[in-house]
């Protein structure tokens, strides 16, 4: 029974790229690309909606160089063209992109704890606020539930694009986003009903 499920939607995260393996923050959109790694990930991704059977309708892609070349490779599968979805964009780091985590807790020593303690101010150097982020990413994937009702739809785009998503479709409060894990290569899947949404399965890494 499926409740009158207005739309189902595959997030695909994006494959490895040299910043994903060097564990470094980016909200940069042209850089940087795929790494062999990612391929290889995003290929097994490929491999495993041929595998279950995954129908769809409609395929968005963010904007970024590696969402764009991770769903170029997913809509061959589909033998389809992908959108380009400008607002579904990763959080803006300001001060810290292109930095890794030691480098931040280096840098700027109460960078994290600032964040932790203030989810909703813009202030420092992360450039936007958690709270702000979660609300911007389900104001966007609300839109696309409405505009694809009927529809099954995948989404390929980023690790915390897909956090920000599940926090806004489940209620999840802002401080728990970080305790979302989501891998560069994997999978997840949430329903969305008329008032409520369900989390069928969430980074799953096809091997």
């Amino acid at each position: 029974m499926y409740f009158n499920r207005k739309c189902k939607i595959t997030f695909v995260c994006h494959g490895a790229t040299i910043y994903s393996e060097e564990g470094r923050f980016s909200d940069a959109a042209n850089y940087p690309p795929l790494s062999e790694e990612g391929v290889d990930e995003i290929e097994n991704v490929v491999k495993y909606l041929k595998s279950r059977a995954v129908k769809n309708d409609v395929i968005y892609s963010s904007p970024a160089v590696r969402t764009q070349q991770s769903a170029e490779l997913v809509s061959k599968l589909f033998k389809q063209d992908f959108e380009i979805v400008e607002d579904l964009t990763s959080r803006q780091c300001g001060q810290w992109n292109g930095l890794t985590y030691e480098q931040i807790l280096a840098m700027y020593p109460d960078g994290i704890s600032h964040i932790l303690a203030n989810l909703e101010s813009d202030e420092g150097n992360t450039g936007e606020s958690t709270v702000k982020y979660i609300s911007r990413i389900k104001k966007v994937i609300d839109d696309l539930v409405e505009k694809n009702t009927g529809n099954r739809i995948i989404i390929v785009t980023h690790p915390d694009v897909i956090q920000a998503a599940i926090c806004g479709a489940l209620g999840i409060p802002a401080d728990k986003l970080l305790k979302i894990y989501i891998r560069t290569g994997s999978v997840t899947q949430i329903s969305y009903f008329e008032n409520w949404a369900s989390l069928v399965y969430c980074g799953h890494v096809p091997l």
